[in-house]
């Protein structure tokens, strides 16, 4: 599945900036640190915008071209920002024959956003996952830390309520 980038404005401050220089400040020595430096940046700020990414392999001396590589190709790393309460869906093999699709359908629809993105007022995020291991509850999306299982698409409404 490809990676989507995030549509929203880049919201940087001043201060992540510092710490993400200070970072590379410690490792631009070491080009085979690129990946963690990028785990530290994603880190302080939540996601790798493409603001970032820049500054990273200006700092670092590689190519965007590379850093962009690597997080597109990493699953740890996301190019768009995670809402407050992130909802991921299981779209599993269980979970989708029991109807995870058209729950995931209905959350983007009511969200008014689709996969890997993020409501503009940052509230919500939503993901598709391909299993989290909770079969016996499918299907099963998670808010945070927060698991819902053996959901129906009218279930969709007052698991929003709780966050809203």
């Amino acid at each position: 599945m490809q990676k989507k980038i995030s549509k929203l404005p880049f919201r940087g401050t001043a201060e992540q900036e510092k710490k993400l220089r200070e970072v590379i400040d410690a490792n631009k020595h070491d080009k085979s640190l690129l990946m963690a430096v990028m785990q530290q940046a994603q880190d302080i700020y939540g996601y790798l915008p493409m603001e970032v990414q820049t500054i990273i392999a200006e700092g670092m001396n590689v190519p965007l071209e590379k850093v962009y590589g690597v997080a597109t190709f990493y699953a740890q790393f996301s190019l768009s920002p995670k809402g407050e309460y992130n909802i991921s869906v299981c779209l599993g093999t269980a979970c989708y024959v029991k109807g995870s699709g058209d729950i995931f359908n209905r959350l983007s629809e009511k969200l008014g956003i689709g996969a890997d993105e993020c409501t503009p007022d940052g509230r919500f995020s939503l993901t598709a996952c391909r299993c989290i291991g909770a079969c016996g509850l499918a299907p099963v999306l998670t808010v945070n830390d927060e698991v819902y299982g053996r959901l129906t698409v009218d279930d969709v409404d007052d698991i929003l309520a709780k966050y809203q």
